[in-house]
């Protein structure tokens, strides 16, 4: 059997002496999107961070195609083909839409994605691609990230909390828009809040639960009750 896209294998991750993940294992295969989620601090965006060398780790506990990145520098593994849409969107304030933009893709990855695709999935970012990031609203903010990420031409797109903070109205735009987004083989991490929205999206779930996986499961078979559990430990 290939390796797969992405393995953690018993990742543990650190704030200097307070340890945020214990032995945390998750894969992810080509074409495959799972969810990841769990309570306010369960560790969700610090595996995130994990995967992008944003936390450092043993090198053994983070590969990428079997290759062992953890530990390495953020723009080492970008350029092996990993873009996160960061929680918070993290746009550059003194830059415009545009720019903001091209800065995803200046590691010049061959791939579908360019700004005229970014436009015609998001046209809001067209009209205002001149105008500063800040004056964007906070939708329009989330498909400029979206679109920087993707300007990477990335393998794995890290979705951080898409739709913390948005209008149910833009949180549906944005939803529909993610068949698009992960079409072509592209394979998908998506941290969401939303237990319905993220069993939708995925093929499977994992659930943290202080830190540990309470709950590895195809999105298909999971229950109610078994979230439940997998959250609360009851």
């Amino acid at each position: 059997m290939p390796d797969p896209l992405l393995a953690t294998h018993e990742l543990d991750a650190f704030y200097g002496d307070f340890q945020a993940l214990f032995a945390v294992s998750v894969e992810l295969g080509a074409g495959e999107v799972i969810a990841i989620i769990g309570a306010n601090g369960a560790g969700k965006s610090t595996l995130m961070r994990a995967i992008t060398g944003l936390v450092p780790c043993r090198p053994g506990m983070v590969r990428l195609s079997g290759e062992a990145v953890g530990g390495l520098a953020p723009h080492r593994i970008a350029a092996r083909g990993v873009a996160m849409v960061p929680e918070g969107r993290q746009l550059f304030a003194s830059l415009t839409v545009e720019e903001n933009l091209l800065i995803g893709g200046q590691l010049a990855r061959p791939g579908p994605w360019s700004l005229g695709r970014v436009y015609e999935l998001f046209p809001p970012l067209a009209e205002r691609r001149r105008m500063p990031a800040p004056s964007l609203s906070g939708g329009q903010q989330q498909m400029a990230a979206i679109g920087r990420a993707l300007m990477a031409n990335p393998e794995l797109l890290l979705l951080d909390e898409l739709s913390l903070g948005l209008a149910p109205i833009v949180i549906k735009a944005i939803y529909d828009a993610l068949p698009t987004v992960i079409a072509q083989g592209m394979s998908a991490i998506v941290v969401e809040q939303d237990i319905a929205r993220a069993i939708a999206i995925s093929d499977r779930i994992y659930c943290l639960q202080e830190g540990r996986v309470s709950l590895a499961a195809r999105a298909g078979d999971v229950s109610r009750g078994d979230i439940a559990n997998a959250y609360f430990g009851t």
